[in-house]
């Protein structure tokens, strides 16, 4: 599966995921420690918005504080499935350009950082369903391919302090990926 079909179906897989956030828990703790629902959903949704800026040529420094604030306001399910779908709509019309997006760490190619959004998308998506009690099924094509791709990066992200020490596995793909990336797959609030 090449990476914008893989993109695409963290995305959407992630704003279906959001259109299960009952009303009442919005405001509930994630696997995340310093983000509950809400905040976990502005993360990703931010993200998602970075998505066509920078497949676009745009810098950071041009992007600047456009993003910055609330962006889910009064309907973060609209919000959520909008950010989804124009992100996945970019990295499908640029990739096959191969083109390079400026990221803070430096240029770096836009399949590469598709990947870095599936990854996050598909890790907070399991972060979501765990805090609100939805299915925590990650999609096994999702964590057959972020899986390889994460593993060689995994310490300098851990490093980085982008990711929490690695718990304990409970030998299965998803998690070993859930701990790879510093989940313990049976978290609970």
């Amino acid at each position: 599966m090449d990476v914008q079909a893989l993109h695409r179906r963290a995305a959407e897989k992630f704003a279906a995921t959001v259109q299960q956030i009952g009303d009442d828990q919005w405001g509930l703790p994630t696997p995340c420690e310093d983000w509950d629902v809400r905040a976990l959903v502005q993360h990703v949704v931010n993200e998602q918005r970075w998505v066509r800026p920078l497949a676009d040529g745009a810098t950071i420094e041009e992007v600047g504080t456009s993003l910055d604030g609330d962006l889910l306001g009064d309907d973060p399910k609209g919000a959520a499935r909008s950010a989804a779908a124009e992100a996945a709509d970019a990295v499908d019309e640029r990739a096959p350009e191969a083109p390079t997006v400026h990221l803070s760490f430096g240029p770096t190619p836009l399949e590469e950082y598709a990947m870095q959004v599936t990854a996050d998308q598909l890790v907070h998506g399991w972060d979501l369903a765990a805090a609100i009690g939805a299915d925590r099924t990650m999609d096994p094509d999702l964590v057959a391919a972020v899986g390889p791709w994460f593993a060689p990066q995994e310490e300098m992200w851990r490093a980085g302090g982008a990711i929490a020490p690695r718990p304990d596995s409970g030998g299965d793909p998803q998690a070993d990926l859930l701990a790879a990336f510093g989940r313990d797959a049976n978290w609970s609030a």
